[in-house]
């Protein structure tokens, strides 16, 4: 009966029911397996541009599209979805303080200019609060800590793990916002005694720190939302293999090329 209101021929519905599948859908269904194991080593933190880059340097020549298409009609779809990030009583701190960054050029290697900034993130009713130090020129993580209390020793801490780990460079720019952790005098003596240059967001202009947003927005897509913690020491164990094992070693960043944080860097020396 659907034959005759298809106005088909039953012996051709039967015909292509036993036919081999064509060579395009062979193709498909090989390069979807390799799309999915890319997919999930990176722990579903990949949406297409990513999936595509992996690909092409794994030696396939394939359209972005086509992997866009294959994703999409396979249900992978990148741990990604909209972040809130509060700034309470932004005017309080609105104090003096210039954006070094409006006058430079971008960095040309490391250790030229860093720049932080404090995200908070819900552990069992309770906020924990993130303070990371990153160096502009490859977006690596140098330095972090996390703590229950927002206070200028969590700031100080993220500082003093990123110099340790630098072999304490002289003569940077540091960058933030203009929190109270970043706006107090021990944080500022800190940054004198480092021979470190300070510098500011605009009042307003949530944008000055464009690059520490969009690693807290990244952090928060590809590993924050959609799992649980069992307490403040469960979430650090996260963070350092996020960022130590897969954000500076691992993951392909489409503003250096897709390459990782690291590998930007042995380039660079």
């Amino acid at each position: 009966m659907l034959c005759r209101w298809l106005n088909i021929s039953p012996s051709g519905y039967y015909a292509w029911c036993k036919r081999e599948a064509s060579k395009r859908a062979a193709e498909d269904r090989v390069l979807l397996e390799r799309i999915t194991q890319v997919y999930w080593a990176s722990e579903g933190r990949y949406g297409s541009p990513r999936v595509f880059d992996a690909l092409k340097k794994q030696g396939f020549l394939i359209g972005k599209k086509r992997v866009e298409r294959l994703m999409r009609e396979a249900g992978l779809v990148a741990r990604c979805v909209k972040v809130v990030r509060r700034a309470p009583e932004l005017k309080r701190f609105q104090q003096s303080g210039a954006n070094l960054l409006l006058e430079m050029s971008k960095p040309s290697a490391p250790d030229q200019v860093w720049v932080g900034d404090v995200t908070y993130i819900k552990v069992k009713g309770q906020w924990q609060y993130l303070a990371t130090v990153m160096d502009l020129h490859s977006r690596r993580i140098l330095g972090w800590s996390l703590s229950s209390n927002r206070r200028t020793e969590l700031t100080l801490a993220a500082f003093t793990h990123a110099l340790r780990k630098r072999n304490y460079p002289k003569g940077l720019v540091f960058h933030s916002d203009r929190g109270i952790e970043y706006l107090s005098y021990e944080f500022r003596n800190a940054l004198r005694r480092s021979g470190f240059r300070q510098s500011f967001n605009r009042p307003g202009h949530c944008t000055d720190n464009a690059y520490m947003e969009s690693f807290f927005h990244s952090l928060k897509c590809e590993l924050i939302r959609g799992n649980r913690f069992e307490s403040a020491d469960d979430l650090r164990s996260e963070l350092s293999k996020y960022i130590n094992n897969f954000y500076n070693c691992t993951r392909a960043h489409s503003s250096l090329g897709y390459i990782s944080p690291m590998e930007y860097e042995q380039r660079a020396a």
